[in-house]
């Protein structure tokens, strides 16, 4: 477990605070039921900019902190705990790290400044199925001119109805499954030829599916090399699923703190259930769990502030973080008993999220199947 600075635990603190006060359970549900259709609340998001959390790994020359993805994941981490809906994970975590890894001088200048303000949203669109397969990119890309013209279709794409910029995965060359040929392209939301349409999860949150006809962009739109694209896309992938699984940590420590508070006060048979065995291992187990899953998940995000190979640490984090936060959702309901199967009671939205955030960027399965394959298995 990674021993934190003052200045981290101090924006961990901060986090902390801020998600208790501004921004409980309860602002999910009015989110869900006011019919908006929107994947988060956009005066949220502006809060979280003004407090710089939207610049974290945004370098300093481009108006961010640059203070580092552990940093980020903390924040990740306390926004989790109360199922806060904000693109924290797809703008400032994902779409900045594509920039950050990739970008060039101008394309940074451009978009790193109003990311790290919480000015603008970016997003990537990678995924074409219902299974998360960044290799199966097929999204056509063909040469037009001095540029480029795109056709195809993009799914799950998070915030993808509210962002600014869609950094998309396209196939210039190769076939579906190859890693040559891939191409990043920096797309505006207002490039003729987009069509987005809003995807309802069940956690309340949404995404979209994208859809390319004939969309025109110039060679300054590529980011990286062209059909070299992989080169960066893998490990904006790796920080995608680290960030994801502090987002995870955190949804499970609070359903498994909520559900312990829980069963410390609710009485059955006369006795208080807190002192029935058979709960108290299983709330050990959950425990341990969670204290072994923080461990990877720190690893895997000071891999990515130390610049190595993050892929082996980056998918043992997410595939443990899937893994823990089904167990924790699933225990929340059964300990809760009745009340734990009603609206009334917020067990199931984290059940929710929890389902929504296993299969979002890859399942456990995924991730321990490319961890073995990594591994030479």
């Amino acid at each position: 477990m990674a021993v934190l600075t003052e200045e981290q635990t101090m924006l961990r603190d901060a986090a902390k605070g801020w998600t208790q006060d501004s921004a409980p359970v309860a602002a999910l549900r009015k989110l869900r039921d006011d019919g908006s259709k929107a994947s988060f609340d956009a005066k949220t998001w502006a809060e979280m900019g003004e407090m710089g959390w939207a610049g974290v790994i945004v370098p300093e020359d481009f108006d961010g902190s640059g203070f580092g993805y552990l940093g980020l994941g903390l924040i990740l981490e306390e926004t989790g705990r109360n199922l806060v809906a904000s693109p924290l994970l797809s703008t400032a975590m994902i779409g900045a790290s594509a920039l950050v890894l990739g970008g060039s001088d101008a394309q940074k200048a451009a978009w790193l400044p109003k990311i790290a303000t919480g000015e603008a949203v970016a997003t990537l669109a990678v995924d074409e199925g219902s299974h998360h397969a960044p290799l199966n990119t097929a999204l056509e890309s063909k040469e037009a001119g001095n540029g480029f013209v795109l056709n195809g279709s993009k799914t799950f794409v998070l915030d993808g109805e509210a962002a600014d910029l869609l950094i998309v995965a396209a196939r210039t060359s190769g076939k579906a499954g190859d890693n040559d040929g891939i191409t990043l392209f920096l797309v505006p939301d207002d490039a003729p030829g987009v069509t987005r349409t809003h995807l309802a999860l069940i956690d309340s949150r949404g995404a979209a599916k994208i859809d390319f006809a004939d969309v025109k962009v110039g060679p300054d739109a590529v980011l990286g090399e062209v059909g070299k694209g992989w080169a960066i896309l893998e490990p904006v992938l790796d920080r995608a699923y680290a960030g994801l699984a502090a987002e995870m940590l955190g949804t499970a420590t609070a359903a498994f703190e909520i559900t312990l508070d829980y069963i410390k006060t609710r009485t059955q048979f006369g006795q208080v259930i807190g002192t029935f065995q058979a709960l108290q291992h299983r709330a050990a187990k959950l425990f341990t769990d969670l204290e072994t899953t923080r461990s990877c998940v720190e690893a895997a995000l000071e891999a990515a502030d130390a610049g190595g190979d993050t892929r082996l640490l980056a998918s043992l984090a997410k595939a443990k973080a899937s893994e823990v936060l089904h167990l924790a959702s699933n225990e929340m309901v059964q300990m809760h008993g009745g009340i734990g199967m009603t609206d009334a009671h917020d067990a199931g939205l984290y059940m929710k999220r929890a389902r929504v955030a296993e299969a979002l960027f890859g399942s456990a399965s995924f991730h321990r199947d490319r961890y073995a394959q990594l591994s030479g298995f």
